[in-house]
C-alpha cells in the first residue's frame, strides 16, 4: 500500500516538473536560452566521455571573455621526421596551434594532425581530416591512469606481501583490508570454478584484473573526469588477454570437445564444430562489450540527470534531479564493483573450461 502510494506521489512531482518545463520551452523570452543550455550539456558530456591530452577539473570564463581551465597538462610525443616532445599546454585545451621545430600541430577531435600556421583542417567528402597525422605516443588522461593504478596495485601488493613475511603469515597494515577480498576471489571465484589443482597458474591475474577494473572505475566517478573503460581498446585488451590465457593453457580434452565432440554422431560434429569455434571468440567479445557499455551508459546517464537541474530551473525538478543523481552514485558505486567481479568471474569460468579434465564413459 505505502509502495503505491510512494508511486503516484513521485508520478505527480514528474508530472508537475515536466508541465513546468514544458511552460518555460513555450515561452519565447526563454526558447534561445533554453536551445543553449542543452547544446552546452550534450557537448560537456560528450568531451567528457572523450580521452584528453591534459587534466581538466573546471573551467571558467574571466572579465576578458577568456576560458579559464584549472588542470594539469600533459606531455605529448610525437614522431614527425623525429622525436617531438613538448607540453600538452601548448594547444590550450585545443583552441590553439603548438608549434614544434618549426611544425604546427592542432587536436581535431581528439587526435592530432599536422598543419599550417593557422590550425587549416581539410576535410574530405566524408568529413574526414585529410592532414598528414604524425605517430603518436603521446601519455594522454587514460594512460597516464592506468599507469598510476599499475604503480598502486604493485605498491600495495608489495607491502601486502612483506607484511606477511615479517609478521609470520599475519597482515598488517593495508594487507588487512586485502586480504578479505584476496580471499574471497580465491575461494569463490578461482576454486569454485577452475578446481583446487589448477587455480593458483591463473590467481595472478585473476587478482590483476580485478582490482585493476575496480579502481579504474571507482576513478572514473571523481571530478578527475576518467573514463578508462570507455576505450574500447582497453576493454579489448583485457579481453585479449582472457582470451589468449584461455586459448594457450587449454587442454586436449577442451579441443576435443571443439573440434570433434564426443557421442555425437559425425555428420553433427562437422556442423557444430565451427559454431563452438566461433564461441570460444564470441566469448572473449562479449567480455569487452559487456564492461565497456554498462561503464559508459553509466556515465552518460548521471551527467544527464545532473545537467536536468539546469535546464529545470524550479523548485522542484533541481532537488528532485539532484536527489536522483545522488542515488544513481550510489549506484555506480555498486557497478564498479560488479563489473570487475563480473569480468573476474567468467574470466575463471573460461580458464575452468580449458583445463576441465572430462569424463566420456
Amino acid at each position: 500500500m505505502y509502495k503505491n502510494k510512494f508511486i503516484k506521489i513521485l508520478v505527480l512531482l514528474l508530472f508537475v516538473v515536466t508541465s513546468t518545463v514544458h511552460s518555460q520551452e513555450s515561452s519565447e523570452e526563454h526558447k534561445p536560452e533554453e536551445k543553449s543550455i542543452k547544446v552546452e550539456i550534450k557537448e560537456y558530456i560528450n568531451h567528457h566521455l572523450l580521452d584528453s591530452y591534459d587534466f581538466s577539473l573546471f573551467s571558467y570564463t574571466n572579465d576578458a571573455g577568456e576560458h579559464v581551465y584549472i588542470g594539469a597538462p600533459l606531455p605529448v610525443i610525437l614522431w614527425d621526421g623525429g622525436l617531438k616532445i613538448f607540453s600538452s599546454s601548448k594547444f590550450h585545451h585545443g583552441e590553439t596551434v603548438a608549434e614544434v621545430d618549426g611544425n604546427y600541430y592542432k587536436v581535431f577531435h581528439n587526435k592530432i594532425y599536422k598543419t599550417d600556421a593557422e590550425g587549416t583542417i581539410t576535410l574530405d567528402d566524408h568529413h574526414h581530416p585529410t592532414n598528414a597525422k604524425p605517430l603518436d605516443f603521446s601519455f594522454t588522461k587514460n594512460i597516464t591512469v592506468i599507469f598510476l593504478v599499475g604503480l598502486l596495485m604493485l605498491f600495495m601488493f608489495s607491502r601486502m606481501a612483506k607484511s606477511y613475511q615479517k609478521n609470520n603469515l599475519m597482515p598488517t597494515g593495508i594487507g588487512r583490508l586485502l586480504e578479505p577480498l584476496v580471499l574471497y576471489i580465491r575461494d569463490d571465484i578461482a576454486i569454485p570454478n577452475i578446481g583446487e589443482k589448477k587455480y593458483k597458474k591463473y590467481m595472478s591475474y585473476l587478482l590483476t584484473v580485478f582490482f585493476f577494473v575496480w579502481i579504474i572505475n571507482l576513478l572514473g566517478l571523481t571530478p578527475l573526469g576518467v573514463n578508462v573503460t570507455n576505450n574500447i581498446a582497453v576493454t579489448l585488451s583485457l579481453a585479449l588477454i582472457t582470451y589468449f590465457l584461455t586459448t594457450f593453457t587449454a587442454n586436449g580434452n577442451y579441443w576435443k570437445h571443439i573440434f570433434w565432440m564426443p557421442g555425437v554422431p559425425w555428420p553433427m560434429k562437422i556442423i557444430l564444430a565451427p559454431i563452438e569455434l566461433l564461441g570460444t571468440i564470441i566469448k572473449p567479445f562479449s567480455l569487452m562489450i559487456r564492461l565497456y557499455a554498462n561503464i559508459t551508459a553509466g556515465h552518460i546517464v548521471l551527467m544527464s540527470i545532473i545537467g536536468l537541474m539546469f535546464i529545470f530551473k524550479n523548485w522542484i525538478g533541481s532537488p528532485l534531479s539532484f536527489g536522483l543523481a545522488f542515488a544513481l552514485s550510489l549506484l555506480e558505486l555498486l557497478v564498479a564493483a560488479l563489473q570487475a567481479y563480473i569480468f573476474t568471474m567468467l574470466s575463471a569460468l573460461y580458464f575452468g573450461m580449458a583445463v576441465e579434465e572430462h569424463d566420456d564413459h
